[in-house]
């Protein structure tokens, strides 16, 4: 099983790379397991130690979804728990080097100053609407706390 983590096979990719590309992928360190050495040297070890990545990456994953519906960091968990198999896991890597280039793209996009104008509308017309929305039910139904219900 090829996880990617193996440093001959990623060397060997990366020097394929770099000559296919004309020495452009040089810059890019290929990806290589974070396990300490004496791990990596037992194949077997090296084995538990993904599994137990892959376990408690997958543990903080789900607590982040389990959080997008719940109270808490939800987005925040799940980057955390893709940065955590990304020690390990070389298509974990790839994807987070590419969830990390959308963030930084969507970022500038909302600093250019027409998308900012756009946001600050639609905010400004969704708040009147919401507004309107909460006035007319106070002034259809009126505001009575549940406390203040009396039972007939």
């Amino acid at each position: 099983m090829n996880t990617g983590s193996d440093r001959e096979a990623n060397e060997s990719a990366a020097e394929s790379a770099a000559e296919s590309t004309g020495g452009s992928a040089a810059a890019e360190t290929p990806h290589v397991s974070k396990a300490p050495a004496f791990i990596k040297a037992r194949r077997s070890l090296h084995l538990s130690w993904q599994v137990g990545v892959f376990i408690v990456g997958l543990a903080v994953i789900g607590a982040g979804v389990a959080m997008l519906v719940l109270p808490g960091p939800g987005w925040v968990a799940i980057f955390a728990g893709l940065a955590i198999w990304a020690t390990e896991f070389a298509w974990a890597h790839l994807a987070l080097r590419w969830t990390k280039r959308k963030v930084s793209e969507a970022a500038q996009k909302a600093l250019d100053p027409k998308v900012r104008r756009r946001n600050i509308i639609l905010t400004s017309v969704g708040l009147a609407i919401a507004a309107v929305l909460i006035g007319f039910y106070l002034w259809k139904y009126g505001l009575q706390l549940p406390w203040n219900n009396e039972v007939k």
